[in-house]
């Protein structure tokens, strides 16, 4: 772990390592309540079809079990319960409370109790067993952890040996064109909407700049490597505006 007095980014922003976590939590408790809505506005409905690519690529099979790390309002978490069935075990998890709490209300007024349970943890120190997991999913959750590096050694740790771990992820467009375009949407548009709709355009203004922040798909195939993730692939979606990373547990 980096010594708490070093600094690291919040969005543009440089602030204390200590302080991240309660900065994003900020963010995030503010956006909970109107999180999918943005979703679908921000991404004209596209982060379904994000969702439903990293879905097709877990391998699960009834019975296995299932952790979905930062999961928010919980897209993954249900498709994940689909695939282990009732026989098998999925955790939806996050550091925040208001966006777990979001995914469980969203979860249970659908009527899906069993196989999902619901845990208020950390990705940096999961409190699980090593190798408890057949597969682990992060689905626009790493850029807001603060150290990636141990994030990932710890999903790797809890994963069984064959296990694999799915990132979703904003990337970096494979298109100078496009990213010009998407660069104008993001810092332009994009917090407009976050103030229009989500009444909050502070946080969508972190979310804009919290993409740029984040490792390209090289730098993050690298450290899933140094974590211990085998066979690392990427997909790129939406001409890398989105991408999926698929490692394996040795």
């Amino acid at each position: 772990m980096s010594d708490p007095d070093t600094k690291t980014h919040f969005g543009f922003e440089e602030v204390p390592w200590s302080a991240k976590k309660d900065k994003v939590a900020e963010v995030f408790h503010s956006v909970a309540s109107r999180y999918d809505l943005m979703n679908d506005v921000m991404s004209l409905g596209l982060h379904r079809l994000w969702k439903h690519f990293a879905l097709s690529q877990t391998g699960l099979k009834p019975g296995e079990w299932a952790l979905d790390c930062a999961g928010g309002t919980g897209d993954l978490a249900l498709g994940l319960a689909g695939q282990v069935g009732k026989t098998g075990r999925v955790i939806l998890s996050d550091i925040n409370p208001s966006m777990l709490e979001q995914g469980r209300e969203k979860l249970e007024n659908q009527g899906v109790l069993k196989p999902i349970e619901y845990a208020l943890i950390d990705v940096e120190a999961l409190p699980f067993p090593d190798q408890t997991f057949d597969c682990i999913t992060i689905g626009f959750g790493l850029r807001n952890v603060t150290d990636k590096d141990q994030a990932l050694r710890e999903m790797c740790r809890c994963l069984k040996p064959g296990g694999r771990l799915l990132v979703l992820e904003f990337s970096k467009p494979t298109s100078p064109l496009l990213e010009k375009i998407y660069d104008a949407y993001s810092f332009h548009l994009l917090p407009k909407l976050g103030k229009w709709i989500a009444k909050d355009e502070k946080s969508y203004q972190y979310l804009a700049e919290s993409i740029r922040k984040h490792p390209d798909q090289a730098t993050l195939t690298t450290m899933m490597e140094q974590a211990g993730f085998a066979k690392v692939s990427v997909h790129n979606l939406s001409a890398g505006i989105v991408a999926l990373h698929k490692g394996y547990k040795p």
